[in-house]
């Protein structure tokens, strides 16, 4: 495949970036250098290899769902810094 200037800004604008001066032949070297790896990833033999779905053996290992109450409304206010019976106190964050 050819990198030309053509590419580059065909790739500009879809991207929606604009690269200009160097940033361009950086562009130019780095999108060749991509396309030279995949080239060589291309050359791989992976015949009777099968595909990898996941990285290991398990899927969807889950917990299962159950509600239950783990701390009393008294034990989660006990180390609130400020709390007004019922609720935490904090500071007003929004204006009137």
């Amino acid at each position: 495949m050819e990198i030309n200037d053509a590419l580059i800004d065909r790739l500009s604008f879809l991207s929606k970036l604009e690269f200009k001066g160097d940033k361009r032949e950086a562009i130019k070297k780095d999108l060749s250098k991509i396309i030279d790896f995949v080239a060589q990833l291309e050359k791989v033999d992976t015949e009777g290899v099968a595909p990898l779905i996941h990285m290991t053996p398990s899927v969807n290992v889950l917990r299962k769902d159950v509600s239950e109450q783990s701390y009393s409304q008294k034990q989660a206010l006990q180390n609130a810094p400020v709390s007004d019976s019922d609720y935490f106190k904090v500071p007003k964050v929004l204006g009137n």
